[in-house]
């Protein structure tokens, strides 16, 4: 059977274009120097200038920065141990338990993370605010570096490190010497992708912020739901660049850590 037949052409040639064209038309409007964004008026970059002018805009976005940074490398600290546990306890009492509690994030609906994480913070009166978020999308995106980790770990010979400690390294010395070297692919992409889903999430910050924590994606939100105006245009660009370049980036880390090529 031809897999490259027309109708399979036609079937794949649809479904790019139903994925990837409302995107590259929101790429092409930010260009654009009319005011109404279904027009077009001519090449112009003024949107970008009016959305770097824009205070609001720029102070969520460092909001956006920090709790992205921040979140990022606790969940690959999280993600990390949570791991190493999988990997190197054996079958300890509680195991699938844990490994459900770790990887619950990546299948639960963010809606619902997002309201027990409320619940949480205000049954034990904790102020909501640049913390919060952090704390949720660390947990969120820890999910996420456990698998990641967890595949090059498996993958990853126990005998090396022996031979280290066989050397005079102690314990600590021969995994950070030996193990944490080899990690640092698996560690590199879980962090870009922790940091990825941190930058585009909408849910889980708009539950969980506070007065004066609007991150990027929420200003957004908040101002498509009064109208699109054309900065928001040149807003979604960026993010999709920038959120590109890390998917990528994550992406060939991971590859490379599969692979265990230097």
């Amino acid at each position: 059977m031809n897999r490259f037949s027309p109708l399979n052409l036609a079937a794949l040639g649809f479904g790019l274009a139903f994925l990837y064209l409302p995107i590259l038309l929101v790429v092409v409007f930010s260009f654009n120097a009319s005011k109404l964004v279904t027009v077009w008026g001519g090449f112009s970059l003024h949107w970008y200038g009016v959305l770097f002018s824009s205070p609001a805009y720029l102070e969520a976005a460092w909001h956006s920065l920090q709790i992205g940074a921040v979140a990022a490398t606790l969940a690959t600290l999280l993600g990390t141990l949570g791991a190493l546990a999988l990997t190197r306890l054996g079958r300890f009492p509680g195991r699938q338990v844990f490994a459900g509690l770790m990887l619950a994030p990546m299948v639960l609906p963010e809606v619902i993370l997002g309201v027990a994480t409320l619940l949480l913070f205000v049954s034990l009166d904790i102020e909501r605010g640049l913390a919060t978020v952090m704390i949720v999308h660390a947990t969120f995106g820890a999910a996420f570096v456990l698998v990641i980790v967890q595949a090059k770990l498996v993958g990853l010979d126990p005998d090396l490190e022996a031979a280290a400690r066989d050397l005079g390294a102690g314990p600590v010395q021969a995994f950070m010497l030996v193990t944490v070297p080899a990690l640092t692919p698996a560690l590199a992409a879980g962090w870009l992708l922790a940091f990825t889903l941190s930058l585009d999430d909408v849910v889980l910050a708009s539950f969980v912020n506070g007065p004066g924590a609007t991150t990027l994606p929420v200003r957004v939100y908040s101002a498509v739901r009064l109208g699109i105006s054309p900065e928001i245009n040149a807003i979604s660009t960026l993010l999709i660049a920038l959120v590109s370049v890390f998917v990528i980036a994550a992406s060939l880390l991971y590859k490379r850590s599969l692979t265990g090529r230097r």
